[in-house]
């Protein structure tokens, strides 16, 4: 049996690094399958962020019907802590369980939010940030594991990847090392394929899908080397050795694509996506120093956290501010950069000084307009580009669980929860951060061939997805199968056909912790969340 969608997730991708890169001859298969086929800018979530903006690829829905913003949640609606969130709080179905529902077996690779790895029919080894010795937690079915570590080359800490390399993001890492590091990345996206590889020459299912987060990682560190706007400001040897195997990571992405696409056989539909684009971070934007000074946030000490203070965090220290801010005079705080999130103190039995519900839309109007004054010291330019309240952009079941406001920084960075001595500081060279406009490429028989289509939204790819597996599509899906992108004699032989969606239980976030939940211990939350800092989204 020979699978009948494959969807290859680029994390992060952008046509900004990918056209160039396919135009010099590094990627020429894919240049040859974008031209035989579909592609489109896709745009995000808001915020475009990895937990989810995938989330919403795989379910169909926005995070406001499927619960995840971001990394973290808030363990109630009024909270002030926050915790790691799992594969257990993912509010809707997913298209692998309804593939099920429908006799259709999957396979699910490398994707954000499948630890612990869900009980499917089909196999399941989880990504997101699981610590490599929890691996086997991350299988499913449970034998996987001992199948899949019988590979050739397999390295179950590079698959999962060591911390001990990640964290070097962080800092920048020294010219020495910036070689090794992308190395790593390289080889790690061949342990993915590998697996693939073997579960598609060994148990094939209907459905297969794969991400491939290397190319989110390099840009975070490496866009300048990527970008070629900035190929003027390359002049020392390490810097073109750098450029050189950042070129070659994505040499090999091509050659794994081609053969993925060569394992799925000439009657497969090949969707390639990401979760959302890239670009360049100019600036950083410290939030809670800007509601401080605004009268907004105080710190219990007068201080307020230093970036050398939490370079290394436990999950019991993520949530420092429930006792670094003083609440007596703290109305609004940042507490995941992640999201770009500013949630609103609201007064309750346990926060007896926050915002009375009859002050609260003053408030946030009053933020609003006052955020987006912000302006950068250096160029005179807006650093705030949009600002929306909740309820412009958060609509569902979970919307009490959204941050109050979210904000889209100009350049498109996250801005920094942590206190400084400036509002605003320049970020020399520019470091690599997320866009809303991700990729959309696909092909296949009944894949339009040569097309460039209007931007499409992310909600949209699972409605797709089902097409392509002859399912009927629910109505509660957002997004709308993207006709234009078909070839018009199959959507005769099988026009969209939509019902109605069947009812699903409400996702209840467990009450027990997290070691509980998952079987993670205290090392372990440590690793997830040098892995979150590493990446930037945790300082």
């Amino acid at each position: 049996m020979k699978p009948r969608t494959v969807l290859i997730g680029l994390d992060g991708a952008t046509f900004a690094v990918l056209n160039p890169l396919m135009q010099d001859g590094t990627m020429p298969f894919l240049q040859k399958f974008v031209a035989s086929g579909t592609h489109a800018l896709l745009r995000s979530t808001i915020p475009a962020l990895t937990p989810p903006a995938w989330t919403s690829m795989m379910t169909g829905r926005s995070p406001g019907y499927h619960g995840i913003f971001n990394f973290f949640g808030k363990e109630a609606a009024n909270s002030a802590h926050i915790r790691l969130l799992t594969s257990n709080d993912v509010g809707a179905e997913t298209i692998w369980s309804y593939a099920n529902r429908h006799d259709l077996r999957a396979t699910v690779l490398n994707f954000p939010l499948t630890f612990p790895a869900p009980h499917i029919d089909g196999q399941v080894v989880a990504g997101g940030w699981m610590p490599w010795r929890q691996l086997r937690l991350g299988c499913y079915p449970p034998e996987l594991y001992d199948r899949i570590k019988t590979l050739p080359g397999f390295n179950p800490r590079e698959i999962a990847m060591d911390m001990a390399h990640e964290e070097k993001a962080l800092e920048g890492v020294q010219q020495e090392e910036y070689e090794g590091w992308i190395e790593l990345h390289t080889r790690r996206e061949r342990h993915w394929f590998n697996v693939l590889r073997f579960l598609v020459e060994n148990d094939p299912t209907d459905l297969i899908t794969v991400l491939f987060d290397g190319v989110d990682k390099l840009q975070h560190l490496c866009w300048r080397f990527l970008d070629p706007v900035y190929a003027p400001t390359l002049t020392e040897a390490w810097e073109f050795r750098v450029r050189q195997q950042c070129v070659n990571y994505f040499a090999q992405l091509d050659g794994l694509i081609a053969s993925i696409v060569e394992l799925a056989g000439p009657d497969a539909t090949i969707v390639m996506t990401s979760d959302h684009g890239f670009g360049p971070q100019v600036r950083t934007f410290f939030v809670n120093t800007w509601l401080q000074q605004h009268g907004y946030l105080a710190w219990a000490d007068g201080e307020g956290p230093r970036p050398s203070e939490t370079s290394v965090l436990g999950m019991k220290q993520v949530a420092r501010h429930t006792y670094q801010l003083d609440w007596t005079r703290t109305q609004a705080y940042a507490s995941m950069p992640g999201g770009n999130g500013i949630q609103i103190v609201r007064a309750d039995a346990d926060h007896p000084y926050g915002i009375p519900d009859t002050e609260y839309d003053e408030l946030c109007a009053k933020l609003v307009a006052e955020l987006q004054q912000i302006k950068d010291p250096e160029t005179g330019e807006a650093v705030i580009a949009a600002a929306w309240r909740r309820e412009e952009v958060f609509v569902g079941p979970y919307h009490d669980m959204a941050p109050d406001i979210t904000l889209e920084l100009q350049d498109g960075g996250l801005f920094s929860i942590l206190a400084s001595e400036t509002i605003v500081s320049p970020r020399r060279p520019p470091t690599g951060t997320h866009a809303p406009d991700g990729i959309f490429i696909a092909g296949g028989p009944d894949i339009r061939r040569g097309v460039e289509l209007p931007e499409l939204s992310i909600l949209d790819i699972a409605p797709l997805l089902l097409y392509s597996l002859d399912l009927p599509i629910p109505t509660d899906l957002e997004g709308q199968v993207p006709s234009e992108a078909i070839e018009p004699s199959r959507l005769i032989r099988q026009p969209v056909h939509k019902v109605t969606a069947e009812p699903k239980a409400a996702v209840v976030a467990p009450e027990v912790g997290f070691e509980d939940e998952s079987g993670l211990d205290e090392e372990d939350e440590a690793e997830l969340m040098r892995r979150l800092q590493a990446l930037g989204y945790v300082e």
